[in-house]
Parts: structure tokens; C-alpha cells; sequence
């Protein structure tokens, strides 16, 4: 894992990255990840969120566009074990999460805005690939996502995120 921080690209490389001002929380064990942005857009079902992390996740981040609901989880300790072995860097949730405890303990970045315990319906009801925008960054497949416990940034330069 690489050390490049948040920070640092605001500092070097201003004109390349967008900042993401939503207020995240990290959750997951690992406090500092990198990767490419693999998407899904849902309203309160983790079904597409589940059918995504079943597939190879090759070191990317899925960002789930929950809406900012707080109303149900879209993701938790099960979705992040099947992350886990399936390669998946991290997973930001635009909404909720649960099973915080267990998911502090796991090797995987999770950002989402709050949590909950109920979880979302798994209709697998959404679409897969959106792009949208957040806090000022917008989340698109094939960007590169930096986060860590000074916020998050969006570029679309590998080289920029130090890759």
C-alpha cells in the first residue's frame, strides 16, 4: 500500500484533484486507500451493491450513490468479508452502513456518511456504472479515489494519486 495522503495531493497537484466535502466517516480497518472508482447508484437496496463485490474487485473502490440516505445500511461485515476475497480495496457509501465493530477490525477502507442498523432491501433494484457528484467531486468509473483520515479526493490521473 502506498503512502500518498490527501493532503499532500491538495498541495502538489491542486488543478487535478476534487475534493470531497460530504462529511465521511471511516469505519474500516484500513485508514488510508487508493483505487479505482467502480460504481452503484441504489435507493435503499444492496442487492447491486452484493452483485458487485461478488466480482473481481482488482485493488478498485465501489462507491455506492445510496442518496445520503440514513435510513437503512447498504453495506456491513458480510458485504466486506465477500469485498475482502474478492479484492476490493475499499467501499464508500453515500449513506449508511452497519456492523461497525466488526468492520473496524476488517483489512478494508470503508467510508460512508453514517450508519444504521437495519439493513437495505437486496432487490438488486439500481444501476451499476452511474456517475454523480457529491461534496464537490464527481464519482465516475475509472477515476482514481484517495482517502484517508484527512478526507477524500477524486482525480483522473493515476499519476496523481500515486499510481
Amino acid at each position: 500500500m502506498d503512502h500518498i495522503c490527501t493532503a499532500d495531493l491538495c498541495d502538489d497537484r491542486p488543478d487535478e484533484v476534487e475534493v470531497c466535502s460530504s462529511p465521511m466517516h471511516l469505519y474500516g480497518g484500513r485508514r488510508r486507500f487508493r483505487g479505482e472508482i467502480a460504481t452503484v447508484g441504489t435507493d435503499g437496496d444492496a442487492g447491486l451493491v452484493k452483485q458487485e463485490l461478488a466480482s473481481e474487485g482488482r485493488s478498485r473502490i465501489l462507491v455506492v450513490d445510496g442518496g445520503g440516505s440514513l435510513d437503512v445500511a447498504l453495506f456491513g461485515d458480510r458485504l466486506a468479508d465477500l469485498a475482502i476475497r474478492n479484492g476490493w480495496a475499499g467501499v464508500v457509501v453515500f449513506g449508511a452502513v452497519r456492523d461497525t465493530q466488526a468492520l473496524a477490525t476488517l483489512d478494508l477502507g470503508v467510508a460512508a456518511l453514517g450508519t444504521a442498523p437495519r439493513r437495505g432491501r437486496l432487490d438488486a433494484a439500481g444501476s451499476i456504472g452511474v456517475s454523480f457528484d457529491r461534496g464537490g467531486a464527481r464519482f465516475s468509473p475509472g477515476r482514481i479515489l484517495v482517502c484517508d483520515m484527512d478526507g477524500m479526493v477524486v482525480t483522473d490521473s493515476p499519476s496523481s494519486a500515486g499510481g
